[in-house]
């Protein structure tokens, strides 16, 4: 769907953390209408390293494409599927200092709030809250309009800046409505650029791809756009009262251009399918095609650009039944057994487990628990525990694994490698450096027991997968599932 007139427009339902605002520390939150990045260098190089722990916890694979060179600022936008994991997979795709923008209480909650702020992040209220009253428009407009001079500055000076469109997370295998903050942000960022003499801004699609967002371990797949250059509007006066901290609305006709544009580049890279049952059918049929042709899909990337292609061929076509039927009850099938695609052979289910994989996963477990479960274990359970029974939605489920991974080593590690390294060598000025190296060796050991864990879990995955398939294969449902695949397999000449 590239047409944003037929999208969803859906109010985001509001969670207790969003109806509670904390104004005086939304009022004491750094911003800076300059230029410079309101946020803590320091700490910006800290959080980075911080939330590249938590995505090497909670992805078994990812996998980046190159970023597109572009000199200008740019605003980096995405389907929001996955709470804020989206966001920190996004700035993990680049190499360049990013600004963003998101829910108020984000901004003011204890611990997360404590890191946003040194992001240097900047607080949204929505129209959903100034509607349920947890504020008024004065107000909401008083911080919205802060925020957006915050975000035009910086983009304006060459920083890229991370916001999700759509204005809301959601669970839909297609964008929703986008709301307008982003693209007015934009036109006065490259006004403002203009008026300095800096490269003009650009809006960045990137395509988001997770095997299953709200499943631990998952595959991750990040693809680029072409940058969309942003063109500064014939405004007479507008930069001077952007860079006065006055904000200034672009005429609106280019902002809903824009719009239109990002809308339509986005659609390309996103699933874009009526529902998920269709777009795991999708992906079944990507992978009988490349099984019959010899050319096994051999990693979620392929899957992922073989799966467009069979949306795209079937784009603009009558309804192909004969194909789609069987492949959207065939998926679906998979689906309700923890399978995929992948656990098809040719035309056929695997049936042989992986007993040795299983066994080594077993062992490395085994081998790493009396490290990895005193330090982490109490944070992953807590992280699976609240995961399964928060409002925020089932998105939020891998948002509390990722945090868990992230805030383990400040919060936990590095406190247990405190007291373990004083009871190894008991602190004197002479030993100090002797137990600050200590200290920080146990870190280390805890995350490379931490990375054998998972590995070990990996591969007992691995194997319970295999058992499923062969379990699969033996029962009344497996043998309806192949006879769907011959099925589908006899009409791909449809495509």
């Amino acid at each position: 769907m590239s047409d944003m007139q037929g999208a969803p427009n859906i109010e985001p339902e509001l969670s207790n953390a969003a109806m509670k605002l904390r104004t005086k520390k939304l009022d004491r939150l750094p911003w800076d209408h300059t230029g410079r990045h309101p946020g803590n260098p320091f700490f910006w190089k800290i959080i980075l390293l911080m939330m590249g722990i938590g995505l090497s916890y909670i992805f078994r694979r990812r996998h980046y494409d190159k970023f597109p060179d572009f000199k200008g600022g740019r605003v980096l936008s995405a389907i929001h599927l996955n709470g804020l994991v989206d966001p920190t997979t996004m700035v993990h795709s680049q190499d360049r200092r990013v600004i963003s923008m998101g829910r108020h209480d984000l901004m003011t909650m204890p611990l997360i709030g404590w890191f946003s702020r040194r992001m240097g992040s900047q607080p949204v209220i929505r129209k959903s809250e100034i509607d349920n009253g947890v504020s008024d428009e004065e107000y909401a407009r008083k911080i919205n309009d802060r925020t957006l001079l915050t975000m035009t500055n910086c983009i304006a000076s060459g920083h890229n800046a991370l916001v999700m469109p759509e204005g809301k997370s959601h669970q839909d295998s297609r964008l929703h409505r986008f709301k307008t903050g982003p693209m007015r942000f934009a036109l006065n960022a490259a006004s403002i650029a203009k008026h300095r003499g800096l490269p003009l801004p650009a809006l960045q699609p990137i395509g988001l791809h997770f095997r299953c967002h709200y499943w631990f371990r998952t595959d991750a797949f990040v693809e680029f756009q072409d940058p969309i250059p942003v063109d500064a509007p014939e405004v007479p006066g507008a930069a001077e009262r952007l860079t006065s901290g006055e904000w200034v609305e672009p005429p609106s006709e280019q902002v809903h251009h824009l719009r239109d544009r990002l809308f339509s580049a986005l659609s390309e890279v996103t699933p874009d399918a009526p529902d998920w049952e269709t777009y795991r059918a999708w992906h079944l049929i990507g992978h009988i095609r490349a099984n019959l042709s010899d050319k096994p899909l051999g990693s979620f990337k392929e899957e992922v650009l073989a799966a467009r292609d069979v949306r795209n061929s079937l784009k603009d076509r009558e309804p192909q039944e004969e194909l789609l039927a069987p492949s959207i009850e065939a998926a679906k099938i998979l689906h309700d057994h923890s399978l995929d695609g992948r656990s098809i052979e040719g035309t056929n289910l695997k049936t042989s487990r992986m007993w040795l994989r299983g066994l080594v996963g077993v062992l490395l477990m085994t081998l790493s628990a009396p490290v990895t479960i005193p330090s982490t274990g109490v944070q992953a359970f807590f992280a699976w525990y609240m995961g399964d029974r928060t409002d925020e939605g089932i998105d939020a489920r891998t948002t509390y694994h990722f945090l868990a991974g992230m805030f383990s080593p400040i919060l936990f590690w590095i406190p247990i490698a405190i007291a373990a390294s004083v009871v190894l060598i008991p602190p004197s000025l002479a030993t100090f450096p002797i137990n600050l190296g200590l200290t920080g060796g146990i870190v280390i050991l805890i995350h490379a027991s931490n990375l054998v864990f998972l590995l070990g879990y990996d591969c007992w995955t691995d194997f319970s997968t295999s058992a499923k398939s062969a379990r699969l294969a033996s029962s009344e449902q497996g043998k309806r599932l192949i006879e769907l695949i011959d099925a589908l397999s006899t009409n791909l000449n449809l495509l």
